[in-house]
């Protein structure tokens, strides 16, 4: 069902990806709301974890914690909160994941205008649904942005990188609370990535790595969740003076400290579109997946891939059993790339 709805928007809410790197190419979108409605409120309903994100999106009003974990449907808790949100009085709604489950709460909610891309069979519960051309928008920063406008109007280019603001005061705390300073170079590295291990550089590179770069009077360190403490251990096992701050911090706080670091080095992850959204120079590091799909989105970004044959795959895991597309990625080439990054913002 189509319908054509002109009048201003007040009120928007956004239905937002459970992914934190997803959430943070999200913000592009919001940015082009502001600038089509000036003084909307924009919500979100997102997962709490990426609540710290989304606080640091200068666009966001209110960020409203979305219960709900993949694959659960637990109907009447979601119809319960549609008719808590009913009562906000939304204009609008934004979906931004494809699931059906998804596009519940918003119709429960009976807020007049919902809009997102067509997917799984949810067109009785959405009214403002678009057809996706993959070729004309082929990054999902793309997607996301596009639904900011009416579904004749062409997305505009460039999209907008996102930025992320930090709290200062909130930095400074965290440096005292785990005993660090600033006082020499860091080199943030982020060895996680949630979706599986064929996104993840090996320990003994990420290792290799440091190594070197502590040789040069740098700091090295860790950032990640407990899920990274296996990897994170293991580097810091093989590059000793490295700090693993991985699991030590919140990611709020992560946020923050990785503000300061002169270069990151991160695969395809969360962490990586964090680092890209501090506009830090970033080296990212991708095995299974694209840079043409989830690129970092900065200016001051060096990818560093193999290109082999049988990659990207996609795969959590590599099907092939090898895992050549990160094992022969020796430490040489994200040294090389850390090199060029940090000449150019010498000349810059």
């Amino acid at each position: 069902m189509q319908t054509n709805f002109e009048h201003c928007m007040n009120k928007i809410l956004i239905v937002a990806p459970a992914w934190v790197g997803d959430a943070i190419m999200a913000q592009p979108l919001y940015r082009r709301l502001a600038e089509r409605w000036p003084g909307v409120k924009i919500d979100v309903l997102a997962p709490p974890w990426t609540r710290p994100v989304h606080a640091r999106m200068p666009e966001i009003s209110e960020t409203i914690d979305n219960p709900f974990g993949h694959g659960s449907l637990r109907l009447m808790e979601r119809m319960k909160l549609g008719r808590q949100l009913r009562k906000r009085g939304y204009d609008q709604v934004i979906v931004l994941p494809n699931s059906l489950k998804s596009a519940l709460i918003p119709w429960f909610a009976n807020i007049p205008k919902r809009t997102g891309w067509v997917g799984e069979a949810r067109f009785i519960l959405m009214n403002d649904t678009r057809t996706l051309d993959p070729i004309a928008l082929p990054q999902m920063v793309e997607r996301f942005a596009a639904l900011a406008d009416a579904p004749d109007v062409p997305l505009a280019r460039p999209v907008p990188h996102p930025r992320l603001k930090i709290d200062s005061a909130a930095r400074d705390a965290a440096l005292a609370k785990l005993g660090l300073t600033a006082d020499k170079p860091i080199v943030a590295c982020c060895p996680g990535a949630e979706y599986g291990p064929a996104k993840r550089w090996p320990a003994n590179h990420f290792a290799d790595l440091a190594n070197h770069r502590m040789s040069l009077g740098e700091q090295v360190w860790l950032f990640g969740s407990n899920k990274d403490q296996e990897i994170a251990s293991e580097i810091a096992a093989l590059a000793p003076g490295t700090v693993n701050l991985c699991g030590q911090t919140s990611l709020a706080e992560a946020i923050d400290l990785m503000s300061l670091a002169q270069v990151v080095v991160a695969n395809d992850s969360g962490l990586m579109h964090v680092a890209a959204g501090l506009d830090r120079p970033l080296v990212a590091i991708y095995g299974s997946s694209s840079p043409e799909f989830t690129p970092p989105l900065s200016n001051r970004a060096e990818i560093v891939t193999l290109d082999l044959e049988c990659s990207p795959c996609f795969e959590r895991v590599c099907p092939l059993g090898h895992m050549n597309c990160l094992n022969q990625l020796e430490a040489g080439r994200a040294n090389r790339a850390i090199n060029k990054l940090l000449l150019l913002g010498a000349h810059t």
